[in-house]
């Protein structure tokens, strides 16, 4: 029936992005750096309280500011494209700014963030950590913001390996109390896009899937799966796919 199908389709939901299930592979020393910057504020002064990072998409710049934001117990602002203009604004109870995809700030957020960013190297007890897809020099803002975002720490996200994806939906898989089949993660690494976004939207919809169908997350369940919604969606609309074999 329908309400039973929608029922099934609402449970599990994804755990939060936390610092614990972010794969760091060779980030370790930026992930050691968020996640110690809260306690390092309090117990301050800081030296390093401006961040940059950069990577392309899907290597986990949004995850990253997520978990900080999700670990500073309220006190940290997250911040993106989406965000009206004045929730730029210096707020003397926040102690973290985390500003995602700056490439795509429109005019005014830019100015306001140029002004945040000001408003942060005044005051010893804030940081601030921007995110964009490229390093500061290549960033499509303001000069004077991108100057200011090349002020601090600069890291760059090393993208993860095949092995490195892999283990990250196995462990994503565990988080949501999948028992996820060997050859499902290999599966899906040659038969669909390969940024762990789609992957991870595809293991949610798998995991809501095999609910549904009251069966083991399988390779044979996810060739279901994937053959069903392509069924149901015009091919004009299947993008996400690559074709199966």
């Amino acid at each position: 029936m329908p309400v039973q199908r929608q029922l099934t389709l609402d449970l599990g939901t994804p755990p939060p992005a936390t610092f614990d299930n972010f794969f760091a592979a060779g980030n370790h020393e930026l992930v050691t750096r968020l996640r110690e910057l809260e306690g390092a504020l309090a117990a301050g002064p800081v030296a390093d309280r401006t961040f940059y990072v950069w990577g392309e998409a899907g290597s986990g710049r949004t995850h990253l500011l997520q978990a900080l934001v999700h670990e500073a117990n309220g006190r940290a602002l997250f911040l993106n494209p989406q965000a009206p203009l004045a929730a730029f604004a210096f707020d003397s109870r926040a102690t973290i700014y985390a500003i995602d995809d700056c490439e795509r700030l429109s005019g005014p957020q830019q100015v306001a963030l140029f002004n945040l960013f000001n408003e942060v190297r005044a005051h010893s007890a804030s940081a601030l950590v921007a995110t964009g897809n490229v390093a500061p020099l290549g960033l499509s803002v303001r000069e004077d913001l991108r100057t200011r975002l090349g002020w601090g720490l600069v890291f760059q996200l090393a993208p993860l390996s095949d092995e490195g994806k892999a283990a990250v939906l196995k462990h994503a898989a565990r988080e949501r109390g999948i028992a996820l089949a060997d050859d499902v993660p290999a599966y899906l690494l040659t038969h669909f896009r390969r940024d762990m976004p789609s992957l991870m939207t595809l293991l949610d919809e798998l995991d809501r899937f095999s609910l549904e169908q009251k069966r083991a997350v399988t390779l044979p369940l996810l060739r279901v799966m994937l053959a069903a919604r392509e069924d149901a969606v015009p091919s004009a609309q299947t993008g996400l796919f690559d074709e199966l074999s």
